[in-house]
């Protein structure tokens, strides 16, 4: 219970692939070494080269031609530029659609820089009956010209048109090219969208046995049994068995489904193709059933082999669920190649297909009916020797103390994943580390669970003192009524140390893992919710809002037994609530009388006085505990099962304060200070600054 301040997750394989492999990877088969080819450069690759570096050579000479033609003028001003003499003599030539000449730098009116930038006029036309017109002006004149060989028009065209040309040529041999060849192949550029993602991993790609998978031993003797499968797989044939076409791995979050499918492919001697469902899933239609396909032809061509699709539930949902009104499905586009890619018409006894999900609530039936998932195995969490097998795991691989003790551990970490323990001994290591310590000690891995369970403690967070006098008296309520309510479970740590959200918490253990609950022990999960509020009420005169998860909490708890577990005489054996996540949104619920729905929240409210006032004669019975155990907690703040013990019993507990514990703290670090100043040489400042000299303000 906890005071809030808001209330508010190879193998070999046969000969004969062996050697397709070798002949893929360019190595002769009588192993001769590499088959290395001589480059071709009359291929499509290479021809394409030699195409492109002539057009570049060509766009090189066209650009030059074009600068040495000049400006283009009209043919007034080419005229009058020859009756001025402006240009040189005899260099005036005209061929059938230009006439050109070079000016000349003695002519008046010729500046140098017009020289140095464009030396050279022409008059350009397509027409060569112009041209004839412009000759017979310049014999009027008298002007000597020169006939220059014939300039066909194709020319002309390549000269004004060729650079744009060559520059579409250049970008589509560069883009357009490159975006085809991604695209693999005669899928275009959208081709590549429809190849499966999946990655092939081999025995030696994995590190991960089956050894290092622990606390869920019946999970991992299924598994073995289909590594057994694909070893040898004409033992099991011998009567007549059949290979199970699928695995299907439920459990909750953290519970290591993942992490026995990584054994799986260490352990087999097979390729292992791994995917997560939410790759099938793309922007673009049809994306996710091409790579489905893909993928199962991947597998086909590399039997036997194992598929692992991880998060199936992201494709594998219940189809007809959604509020899809008739049109185009991609998911169950994706499912329907999945389920005949696994059943269909075509056999696949070597194909073994795995899956993980912690949703198996929301598949779809024909996904998970015999002949597709044959096995579905729960990985659950680990009860109290799993635990301990697991702590033992991640344990090797750090420094431990002799005191550490992972057996009282495991029993301190009840309804823990596989995940969280990984995370307490990670924790742990870290702390251990930023306080130097030579090892992880057992306080280091009680702190971790708490972080990993509750979150991070906030020693620096200034509460202020009525506030911590409140938090207090809630806690010790709490603490009371698990103490002396014999259906509830021990006090294991009372805290008013702030951590996460709340203010201050009250721990309790269970003697012993449970998996079901009575309904004495759920009225004594209500009494104790109801304590903290009850002791802040009379021992402060008020009440405080911290309050609200604990109201939650016990009205839920009120809640299920009445419509959900049949714990009420007046309300019977009869389900008031429909928790059905698989049917239709409109499907939801279901219409009661009114008086149906008044005899329920009757019961709920009875429940909820009925145990409030026996809640309330625990507090008034042992009212100088509740006093006693709020003053140590405003002096020690923190005190674990045995002091809450020994203040239940009267005696008095000899430990420092948290006022002692910083002062010492303090005079360590200024003792280390002073010994690491006396350990640094001194430098002589002496002559840099004068002793009268006064500081800067910076």
């Amino acid at each position: 219970m906890s005071y809030h301040e808001d209330p508010k997750k190879d193998s070999d394989q046969n000969d004969q692939n062996d050697e397709t492999r070798k002949d893929e990877q360019g190595k002769r088969p009588n192993g001769q070494g590499p088959d290395v080819k001589p480059p071709n450069f009359f291929s499509r690759s290479g021809l394409a080269w030699i195409v492109l570096a002539g057009l570049l050579v060509t766009l090189l000479i066209m650009l030059n031609s074009s600068g040495n033609r000049g400006k283009s003028i009209t043919w007034t001003d080419f005229l009058n530029y020859a009756k001025a003499g402006a240009f040189e003599p005899d260099s005036i030539k005209a061929t059938d659609t230009t006439i050109n000449a070079k000016l000349d730098a003695n002519a008046p009116g010729i500046s140098p820089e017009t020289l140095k930038t464009q030396p050279y006029v022409y008059v350009d036309t397509l027409n060569p009956y112009q041209i004839t017109s412009y000759t017979n002006s310049l014999d009027a004149e008298s002007i000597k010209y020169k006939n220059a060989p014939s300039n066909h028009l194709l020319t002309s065209i390549l000269i004004n048109w060729g650079p744009f040309i060559l520059i579409a040529i250049i970008i589509y041999f560069f883009i357009f090219r490159s975006i085809r060849a991604a695209g693999g192949g005669p899928g275009g550029m959208l081709g590549n969208f429809g190849r499966s993602k999946a990655k092939m991993l081999n025995k030696e790609h994995s590190k991960i046995r089956l050894n290092d998978v622990a606390g869920i031993d019946e999970a991992k003797d299924e598994v073995s049994e289909i590594i057994e499968f694909l070893k040898s797989p004409k033992k099991f044939q011998r009567l007549g068995g059949r290979v199970p076409r699928g695995v299907l791995l439920m459990g909750n979050p953290g519970c290591g489904k993942t992490l026995l499918a990584k054994a799986v492919a260490g352990e087999a001697d097979v390729p292992f193709f791994s995917i997560s469902g939410s790759d099938f899933v793309e922007m673009f239609v049809g994306v996710g059933a091409s790579r489905v396909r893909d993928l199962f032809k991947q597998a086909k061509e590399n039997s036997p082999c194992i598929i692992f699709l991880d998060e199936i539930d992201a494709v594998g949902r219940r189809r007809g669920t959604g509020f899809n009104s008739g049109g185009h499905d991609e998911r169950e586009q994706t499912l329907n190649a999945i389920l005949v890619e696994m059943d269909g018409f075509e056999s696949n006894d070597q194909v073994i297909v795995m899956a993980a999900t912690n949703r198996s609530d929301v598949l779809d039936p024909a996904l998970t009916r015999p002949g597709r998932f044959d096995r579905q195995i729960v990985v659950p969490m680990p009860d109290l020797p799993g635990r301990f097998e697991i702590l033992k795991v991640h344990a090797k691989k750090i420094k431990m103390g002799p005191n550490v003790d992972l057996e009282k551990l495991a029993r301190g970490t009840p309804m823990f994943s596989g995940a969280d323990l990984e995370a307490i001994i990670n924790e742990a290591a870290i702390g251990a580390t930023l306080a130097n310590k030579d090892y992880v000690e057992q306080d280091d891995l009680e702190e971790a669970r708490d972080k990993v369970k509750w979150g991070r403690s906030r020693k620096s967070a200034k509460i202020e003192e009525d506030e911590r006098r409140v938090v207090a008296y809630h806690e010790a309520g709490h603490a009371i009524i698990t103490h002396f309510d014999p259906d509830a479970d021990p006090v294991h740590k009372v805290t008013i140390i702030p951590r996460g959200q709340s203010l201050g918490t009250t721990h309790m253990l269970p003697e012993k893992d449970r998996h079901l609950y009575s309904r004495k022990q759920l009225l004594a999960m209500m009494r104790v919710s109801y304590g903290g509020r009850i002791a802040e009420l009379k021992y402060t005169g008020d009440m405080y809002n911290g309050t609200a998860g604990d109201i939650r909490q016990a009205s839920g708890i009120a809640k299920a037994m009445v419509t959900e577990y049949g714990m009420s005489d007046r309300a019977g054996f009869f389900l008031y609530s429909n928790s059905d996540e698989n049917k239709n949104p409109w499907e939801q619920g279901e219409s009661f009388s009114d008086d149906t729905n008044k005899l329920v929240d009757e019961e709920i409210r009875n429940l909820i006085n009925t145990t409030y006032k026996q809640a309330e004669q625990i507090i008034e019975d042992h009212n100088q505990q509740v006093e006693d155990l709020a003053q140590a907690l405003l002096k020690y703040e923190s005190l674990n099962s045995d002091e809450v013990n020994k203040i239940m019993a009267g005696e008095t507990l000899d430990k420092p304060t948290v006022t002692q514990i910083l002062e010492a703290e303090k005079k360590k670090a200024e003792e280390e200070k002073l010994a690491e100043e006396a350990t640094t040489p001194q430098e002589d400042t002496d002559s840099e600054t004068p002793p009268s000299s006064e500081p800067s303000p910076a």
